[in-house]
């Protein structure tokens, strides 16, 4: 019988401890986001996702220390948002047309990567107000821009582009393109560079950041027009709270000169 007693207490302890294991995961197995603590800190954690290859909005670079860090202006707007949640900010980068399945999955808890606010986005998610407008630039090989000074010239021509962004949109509105959709910026630049495509549509700020540092590429006068030039934080639908926050700091940010200052300064980081 006292065997039988200490094996109850082990059996018992054993479940004790498996019990508090599982306390800091949710029931889908996944680490819980912004409002808990983890059962660790008081400390909150929310998280970004991003597309970090669309400098100066979010890229990677070597810090002093030689790490790998992911910077840009729309990161600074979201550690300005964390702050203001009161919240450790937690990034992941991820393919850039996976980001809204991963919002409204709940693996982040708010996007922000040169989101424009298109119909069908406005369908799945939430949308901040707009924090800022670019214009679109057709980019192709130095030598070539005389020959896409409209964009009438592009009919028929093979156009490279983001997948799931707002310029893929605009390349199938030109009559005939052979559209080559890709998930990273990068990956378009070098497909232009290397002759696959004949040019390729980037936001503006992002194509003088890439013809900075990539030789023999340049900028047409060909114009793209989009509805939605302006870009917006993301957030799931019905999530009002973070939403709210996020408008505030943005507010925040556009009022006291904040956010010019980020460009700026990503911008000059983005071209050394």
């Amino acid at each position: 019988m006292k065997k039988w007693g200490t094996l109850v207490i082990a059996l018992l302890m054993v479940t004790s401890l498996l019990a508090a294991c599982g306390q800091n995961k949710n029931n889908d197995g996944s680490a819980q986001g912004a409002g808990s603590d983890g059962g660790n800190s008081d400390k909150k954690v929310i998280t970004l996702g991003t597309s970090a290859d669309f400098a100066p909005y979010e890229f990677h670079i070597k810090n002093d220390q030689g790490q790998d860090e992911i910077v840009g202006f729309d990161i600074e707007i979201a550690k300005e948002i964390a702050k203001d949640l009161g919240a450790e900010l937690q990034i992941k980068d991820l393919q850039f047309d996976s980001l809204m399945n991963e919002l409204n999955s709940g693996r982040i808890d708010f996007a922000i990567s040169g989101l424009s606010p298109t119909p069908e986005r406005q369908k799945e998610v939430d949308m901040s107000k707009i924090y800022f407008t670019a214009m679109q630039a057709v980019v192709t090989r130095t030598g070539e821009e005389g020959s896409y000074k409209t964009m009438d010239a592009l009919v028929g021509k093979k156009i490279g582009v983001q997948k799931g962004s707002i310029q893929e949109d605009i390349a199938k509105t030109v009559q005939d393109a052979k559209i080559t959709s890709l998930a990273k910026t990068q990956d378009i630049m070098m497909q232009l560079k290397t002759g696959r495509v004949d040019v390729a549509i980037i936001e503006g700020p992002v194509a003088e950041a890439y013809i900075s540092n990539i030789e023999g590429l340049t900028i047409a006068e060909a114009q793209p027009e989009a509805e939605d030039d302006g870009y917006i934080v993301a957030v799931k639908k019905g999530n009002s709270e973070i939403l709210d926050k996020v408008n505030a700091t943005l507010t925040r940010l556009m009022e006291d000169g904040s956010l010019e200052k980020y460009i700026q300064a990503a911008s000059e980081l983005a071209v050394k």
